[in-house]
């Protein structure tokens, strides 16, 4: 899988995605459920957002799997 996200907005999406759904948890709403979308997406380094429009965010080229 070639990745399409860096170290930067990795984290970034991590730390997004646990504060949307803590704040989601602590209003007992199922809107913090939205959060597994940026937390996922940084997890695996990977947005499907992104390739349609051929954005990364990596500093190197990877040569995939």
């Amino acid at each position: 899988m070639n990745f399409n996200i860096g170290g930067i907005d990795r984290s970034l999406r991590i730390i997004v995605g646990i504060v949307i759904g803590g704040i989601g948890v602590a209003f007992g709403s199922w809107w913090g459920l939205i959060g597994i979308i940026p937390l996922f997406t940084g997890v695996i380094g990977w947005c499907p957002a992104y390739m349609p429009f051929g954005l990364s965010t990596c500093r190197v080229k990877n040569k995939g799997n």
